[in-house]
C-alpha cells in the first residue's frame, strides 16, 4: 500500500468572532495556508502510479481558485473559516480524484494545522 501526498498553497483572509483568541481574530486578517491531500492505493501495473497526478492537480487547482486571495467568511459551503472547516471543504472538493485518505491544512505562521480523515460511518 502506498500513500501519495500533494500540496498547494493559498493566501486568504478571515475573521473569527466569538473566540478566546482576542480582538485581533475578530477583525479581518490574513494568513498563508498550505493544504496537503493524501491518496492511498496500489500502483497501477501499467503506469506504475497510484494515481495520475494530473487528475489530482486539476482538482487541487479548482479548489485553490475558490480559496486563494478570498475572504473565507464569504466562501459558500465553508461555514466558519476554521482549519477544521477548511480541511473538510478541501476534502469534499477533491475526493473524486482518487481514494483520499486525509487532507491537512497548515497555518505555519501560527504553528497550527488540522487534518480531516473523511466522514465517519
Amino acid at each position: 500500500m502506498w500513500e501519495l501526498t500533494k500540496s498547494f498553497r493559498f493566501e486568504a483572509a478571515h475573521a473569527l468572532p466569538g473566540t478566546t483568541l482576542g480582538e485581533a481574530s475578530e477583525e479581518i486578517h490574513g494568513h498563508s495556508f498550505r493544504a496537503e491531500v493524501s491518496i492511498r492505493g496500489m500502483p497501477d501495473p501499467a503506469t506504475g502510479m497510484v494515481l495520475d497526478l494530473g487528475l489530482l492537480e486539476r482538482s487541487m487547482t479548482d479548489v485553490r481558485k475558490m480559496l486563494d486571495h478570498k475572504l473565507l467568511n464569504k466562501v459558500d459551503a465553508l461555514g466558519p473559516p476554521t482549519l477544521e472547516n477548511l480541511s473538510r471543504f478541501i476534502w469534499e472538493k477533491v475526493q473524486h480524484a482518487g481514494h483520499v485518505t486525509r487532507v491537512s491544512v497548515h497555518r505555519d505562521s501560527c504553528n497550527e494545522s488540522c487534518t480531516y480523515f473523511g466522514p465517519q460511518s
